[in-house]
């Protein structure tokens, strides 16, 4: 997706779309623009619906393309659309490189799997939005591990962090990350109304 300002878009949407945007709303916590402080206007069922698909989007750093096809994908699963469109997006490799702590923002988690950074399964994938299942093994590629960021990455103790995941096991010295079992909607992003969305794409 393209590029936008985390702080202005936090602002918003009311939501702390990372820790430099959750701080910015902690500041300011009203939307931007010189009438950010006033009274709002009440806000429509169009436009409610619209802000809840905005945040589960720019959340997981998606364009509108790639959110509708991944939503219509969890609409085809069969079962509860919105808990199957939390777990399609958890599964997403970049989403697992930043869960694994291997990149602090979803977006530095992007990068890393595009410029060929990553492997599944001993395999270098250049696919973010490839879907992860139990059993893989994600890592860092070799020619990759010397690079400052790894390293840096390392002597940091970083990934060492809690991550509060029973899908995901981390092994900080070998920056790697094994899929022990597969996600549930639990493990998603609890910030947006998953109901609303739906009804968005209903209408």
């Amino acid at each position: 997706m393209g590029r936008f300002k985390v702080g202005k878009m936090s602002r918003r949407l009311g939501i702390g779309l990372t820790e430099k945007g959750r701080k910015i709303l902690e500041k300011r916590p009203y939307p931007p623009g010189q009438h950010g402080q006033s009274r709002r206007r009440k806000e429509s069922e169009y436009s409610r619906q619209l802000t809840e698909k905005q945040k589960l989007r720019f959340l997981y750093r998606l364009s509108e393309k790639q959110f509708k096809r991944l939503f219509d994908k969890a609409k085809r699963q069969g079962g509860p659309t919105g808990e199957n469109l939390l777990v399609l997006l958890e599964k997403r490799l970049d989403n697992v490189v930043y869960r694994a702590r291997l990149a602090k923002t979803r977006a530095q988690a992007r990068q890393l799997v595009a410029h060929g950074h990553i492997t599944v399964n001993g395999r270098k994938s250049k696919t973010p939005a490839m879907q992860i299942r139990a059993g893989d093994e994600v890592k860092v590629r070799s020619q990759s591990e010397n690079r400052p960021y790894f390293t840096e990455l390392k002597a940091s103790g970083y990934m060492d962090m809690e991550h509060g995941l029973e899908w995901l096991q981390t092994e900080p010295s070998e920056l790697t990350v094994k899929v022990v079992q597969e996600p549930t909607h639990e493990d998603g992003e609890q910030l947006a109304d998953v109901q609303a969305i739906i009804e968005f794409y209903s209408r």
